[in-house]
C-alpha cells in the first residue's frame, strides 16, 4: 500500500459542527479546536439562520454546502448543540445519500422543549422559525442505522431556568408522580428531553446548556464517541 493511500485511510472523517438557537459558528470554535487536538483535523463549523429560517431550510443549505465542498463517498461525522442536534436528525432523514459516520448531540431536546413551549406562547419571535418541526418535538424520527451519542447536562444555569423552575414548581404543586431525575435540567433543556429511542449511548454530565460547549470533558467524551461509538465510563 502506498504511503499516500495509507495516510488517506488513516484520516478521520470530516466533522461538521452545528450550533444552536441564537448562536453562530464561532460558538463551536472551542469544541472544534479540542476535537482537532484529538486528531479530528478536518472540521467545519456550519452556520445557519436559526430564527429567520426553519429546520427544513437550514438542513437543505447544509446539503448544498456538502454538494459543493465534500465528496459523497467520504463519510462525515456530525456534532450538534441543542437545535443543531435537531438539524442533524432532519438532515440524515432528508438526505440519505451522504455517508454518515457517527453523530453526537449536546443538550438537544429530542422530545421537544418545554422551555421553548413557554417562550412560544409568550413571545414567539424569540424562537422564530425554529419552533415548528423542531423545538416543538415534531422533528423527523432518527433512522435506525444512525449511530448517535447523546450528551445531557444537569447543571441548572441559564436564562431558561426561570421557565423550568416555574414548571417544576407547577409539577410539584400538582403532585405529579415524577422522579427528581425528570426535573433535572441544564438551565434550558431537561435531561429527560434529551433521551431518544435508537440512540446508541446517553451520558449526563455536570455542565450547563452553554457551558458544555467550552467544557474539556464534554469535548473528550465527544471525541471518544466519534472514535469508539460509545462514551467513556
Amino acid at each position: 500500500m502506498s504511503q499516500t493511500l495509507s495516510q488517506t485511510l488513516a484520516q478521520k472523517n470530516r466533522v461538521i459542527l452545528i450550533h444552536g438557537l441564537h448562536q453562530a459558528p464561532f460558538n463551536m470554535r472551542s469544541l472544534a479546536k479540542r476535537l482537532q487536538t484529538e486528531g479530528f483535523d478536518n472540521t467545519y463549523q456550519y452556520g445557519y439562520r436559526s430564527m429567520r429560517d426553519g429546520i427544513k431550510t437550514n438542513s437543505a443549505r447544509l446539503n448544498t454546502w456538502l454538494e459543493q465542498h465534500h465528496h459523497p463517498d467520504l463519510p462525515i461525522d456530525l456534532v450538534g448543540h441543542s437545535l443543531g442536534g435537531l438539524i442533524i436528525r432532519d438532515f440524515v432523514d432528508e438526505y440519505p445519500q451522504w455517508q454518515i459516520g457517527r453523530c453526537v448531540t449536546l443538550g438537544t431536546p429530542h422530545l421537544g422543549s418545554i422551555c421553548a413551549d413557554y417562550i412560544w406562547r409568550i413571545t414567539p419571535a424569540i424562537v422564530g422559525q425554529s419552533y415548528l418541526n423542531a423545538l416543538d418535538g415534531t422533528v423527523a424520527p432518527l433512522p435506525e442505522h444512525i449511530t448517535l451519542g447523546v450528551v445531557a447536562g444537569d447543571k441548572p444555569y441559564g436564562l431558561g431556568q426561570l421557565f423550568l423552575q416555574h414548571h417544576n414548581r407547577k409539577l410539584r404543586k400538582e403532585n405529579s408522580p415524577l422522579l427528581d431525575d425528570y426535573l433535572a435540567h441544564d438551565g434550558t433543556v431537561y435531561v429527560k428531553e434529551t433521551k431518544l429511542d435508537y440512540a446508541t449511548d446517553h451520558i449526563i454530565m455536570p455542565v450547563s446548556h452553554t457551558g458544555m460547549l467550552v467544557d474539556r470533558d464534554v469535548a473528550k467524551q465527544t471525541a471518544h464517541f466519534l472514535q469508539h461509538a460509545q462514551f467513556q465510563r
